[in-house]
């Protein structure tokens, strides 16, 4: 500790994995440093907790957990304990009348005593931020879901809201295709099948040939007089 604390920061800017515990003590499954205990032999109650108290506020830097940097800073109650080292207190006495694996410890920063293995347990660390993270993100994704259906557009012609593919159609860069903007995509189906049929009429009416106007210019009566004076 007092290799990595050689200047104010420098234990912020050792790598965990980087530490030297780490290639001595096998691995505990737990975040955090490597635990120091500390065991009391011939003393008083008296003297033994004004020595856990002058520990415990000396060393607080050292073993109390901190917060954890996130976004959602209200719904995280858990407690960030890979910089902390747990300190656990406990008298010979006890050791030898209950035996180590008995609720003989108490670590710095709780009250009352606990097994061993409870008292460098984290229950408030790790494992509850991400299940704390993973409600918070999902609750964060319900309320802009709600947001996001709040702000939908409603279509100026039927009153439909609109789909997410045409909410994507008129905000993208190609909105420029997707005709009227205030219109759902029935409508704007509607639209462009009006469009098409008026089309088609268009082209079969050019595709068609005009009918032959009438001579208006021949006289219909003079074929028959000449017909009446060739005869006999």
């Amino acid at each position: 500790m007092d290799l990595a604390c050689s200047r104010p920061d420098a234990i912020e800017d050792v790598g965990h994995e980087k530490r030297l515990w780490r290639r001595v003590y096998p691995p505990t499954g737990r975040e955090g440093l490597a635990p120091l205990a500390f065991v009391f032999a011939d003393t008083t109650a008296a003297k033994v907790d004004n020595t856990v108290k002058a520990i415990e506020e000396a060393g607080r830097r050292y073993w109390a957990p901190r917060r954890y940097e996130t976004y959602y800073q209200e719904a995280i109650t858990a407690k960030d304990y890979s910089q902390a080292v747990p300190v656990v207190v406990t008298t010979l006495e006890q050791l030898t009348q209950h035996g180590a694996d008995a609720a003989v410890w108490r670590r710095l920063g709780r009250k009352g005593e606990q097994t061993l293995t409870d008292a460098l347990d984290n229950p408030d660390g790790d494992a509850l931020y991400r299940r704390q993270y993973a409600r918070a993100e999902a609750e964060d994704e319900r309320r802009r879901a709600a947001e996001r259906e709040a702000r939908r557009p409603v279509c100026k012609r039927c009153g439909r809201k609109f789909t997410d593919q045409r909410r994507e159609e008129t905000t993208a860069r190609t909105a420029w295709k997707a005709g009227d903007l205030s219109v759902c995509g029935d409508c704007h189906a509607d639209d462009v099948a009006r469009k098409e049929a008026a089309a088609e009429a268009a082209r079969l009416q050019a595709a068609t040939p005009p009918e032959p106007e009438p001579d208006h210019d021949q006289d219909p009566g003079r074929g028959r007089s000449w017909f009446r004076r060739l005869r006999p």
